[in-house]
């Protein structure tokens, strides 16, 4: 069975979200496998802070902090990160740019090393770039009637919006329109918060519960609409 899933808002390596990352490893060795890739166009300053909150993150968690360095999509096809990757009981891709996260994983090596330790049973996380990543497209925040950028799948049929209490703060409903133009299920996900799921086996699709500080939402033509209570997402495992 593929392990745990979730995908984040905002608030990795963040004590808020501690519980979130400890209930990812689910019985795994706590070998924490981490990915600042997306923060990688902002420079080494920016890298350094995410290594440096995850390896805090690592020390909550009694986790041993492994940090992937892919900064290129030459280091992505690197097959040295390849064992580093399968070591892990979790996996987190932290934030930044989701197009350049995109753009540097998909058919690679690394990013198939971390699809294959995901179905083997490790957790896999995504925040901000790294939740939208896993959608099978990828929306334009500042250009929202733009056309999608393919996204790398893991729950394909969905569009992710992190930081969706700041973004609905920024612009109005009508704003939100365009995202849902383009077909699939639009997911907003409040920072500090997650949603999270589990393989279910034979039994269908995978049901997402909302863990965090705030809620997450299913985005639609006439708003978007709170699924505190669970929602149900075709996730390719």
């Amino acid at each position: 069975m593929a392990g745990r899933l979730a995908l984040v808002g905002s608030g990795e390596y963040l004590p808020v979200l501690s519980d979130v990352e400890d209930w990812l490893f689910a019985g795994n060795e706590r070998i924490y496998v981490q990915l600042a890739t997306a923060a990688a166009p902002e420079g080494d300053g920016s890298l350094a802070r995410w290594h440096d909150l995850g390896r805090q993150a690592a020390e909550r968690l009694g986790a041993e902090q492994v940090i992937v360095d892919i900064r290129t999509r030459e280091d992505a096809m690197d097959a040295r990160w390849v064992p580093l990757i399968e070591r892990a009981g979790l996996i987190y891709l932290s934030g930044g740019n989701p197009t350049f996260l995109a753009k540097i994983l998909r058919d690679t090596p690394a990013w198939e090393a971390i699809r294959r330790t995901w179905l083997r049973g490790a957790g896999l996380a995504g925040c901000s770039a790294g939740a939208m990543v896993m959608g099978g497209s990828i929306q334009h925040f500042r250009r929202p009637g733009a056309a999608p950028v393919e996204g790398l799948g893991v729950v394909p049929d969905a569009r992710i919006l992190p930081h969706f209490d700041r973004y609905t703060r920024w612009l109005p409903d009508m704003a939100l329109r365009p995202f849902v133009s383009h077909g699939g299920t639009v997911l907003g996900i409040d920072e500090d918060t997650a949603l999270v799921g589990e393989d279910p086996g034979e039994t269908g699709p995978w049901s997402f519960s909302v863990r965090g500080r705030q809620d997450a939402y299913v985005v639609t033509r006439d708003g978007a609409h709170s699924v505190r209570d669970g929602i149900d997402l075709v996730v390719h495992a």
